[in-house]
């Protein structure tokens, strides 16, 4: 690291700041350095800083202090127009996993990185294997609902898969089996990402202590998601049409199943097409299935609509 002499005397003065419990005036010399490397442009030098500055606070668990410089790395790897790489990922995982899991700047932390991410890509929410890392790291900590909607963007159904079993065995109630994977595959589906939906059932049906044999199953949506799954290769309109009305009355267990097959209607099945004359008609048809079916019944015991921001748009 080539430094002016000023640099090196803040250098040494942080670093007794740090030896001696000092860490409010620390977290305020790197601020200062932040600001002279920004100025000079000294980027390599300035990541560097700002991973060590915010791996010493954290592991010295000052938690605001090590967040806010974490972000400031975020924040000099999208101003250096760094491109995403696994050894920033790492990085960015071994800050991630020393945060305050209640702080709200983990949260912040974890959107900017994501963001970042994007660069260079043609990921729009974050590339894959920085969401499998999220993931794993809120799984360790039985953050169940944080790890799936990771998993979700991480194009590893398996893991996913072994991840709901658990959650499952840790939360879930007996008559969730089905509608644990089967809202998984359906939110696979809306994000185009079949082969992970496939991944994902398979695994689970393999791995569920609670589910023997192979289709038919005993569970009626296990049926529907496996028919689903076979319908996205090749199947037509009105065979989904038909799926969907045959296994209406499960469908009604989450009332978000809707929003997510009307998608899945558009995106596999041309039924929003501007050149099919049935434009509208699958979705009436839904509604029409769903119109009076109450919200509070179709949400009994069931907390799995809610928990998850999907991006359907």
């Amino acid at each position: 690291m080539n430094v002016s002499n000023g640099v090196k005397r803040v250098l040494l003065k942080l670093d007794n700041s740090i030896n001696n419990g000092n860490y409010y005036e620390a977290h305020q010399m790197y601020r200062t350095l932040y600001f002279r490397y920004l100025g000079q442009q000294n980027f390599s030098d300035l990541i560097r800083l700002l991973h060590n500055g915010s791996l010493l606070l954290l592991q010295r668990k000052q938690y605001t202090s090590g967040a806010d410089l974490g972000m400031l790395y975020i924040d000099v790897l999208k101003k250096s127009k760094e491109k995403p790489s696994f050894s920033y990922f790492e990085n960015i995982i071994d800050l991630f996993s020393l945060m305050d899991s209640t702080s709200p700047e983990r949260e912040t932390f974890v959107n900017n990185a994501l963001r970042w991410s994007n660069i260079g890509t043609n990921y729009r929410i974050g590339h894959p294997k920085l969401h499998q890392r999220f993931a794993e790291i809120y799984w360790k900590e039985k953050n169940y609902l944080y790890a799936r909607q990771h998993f979700l963007y991480s194009s590893n159904g398996d893991k996913c898969a072994t991840m709901m079993v658990e959650f499952y065995e840790e939360q879930g109630y007996t008559n969730e089996i089905d509608l644990f994977i089967t809202q998984i595959v359906l939110q696979y589906l809306c994000l185009d990402d079949k082969i992970s939906a496939m991944e994902a059932f398979d695994f689970y049906i393999k791995k569920h202590p609670k589910i023997e044999g192979t289709i038919p199953f005993m569970l009626p949506l296990l049926n529907f998601s496996f028919l689903l799954l076979e319908l996205t290769k090749n199947g037509t309109l009105s065979s989904f049409t038909i799926l969907c009305e045959q296994y209406f009355t499960s469908l009604t267990r989450d009332p978000s199943f809707l929003h997510y097959l009307e998608k899945i209607g558009k995106q596999y099945f041309n039924t929003s097409s501007s050149h099919n004359s049935d434009r509208g008609l699958f979705s009436s048809f839904l509604q029409s299935l769903f119109d009076g079916i109450e919200e509070d019944k179709a949400l009994e015991k069931n907390e799995l609509s809610t928990d998850l921001m999907v991006d359907l748009d």
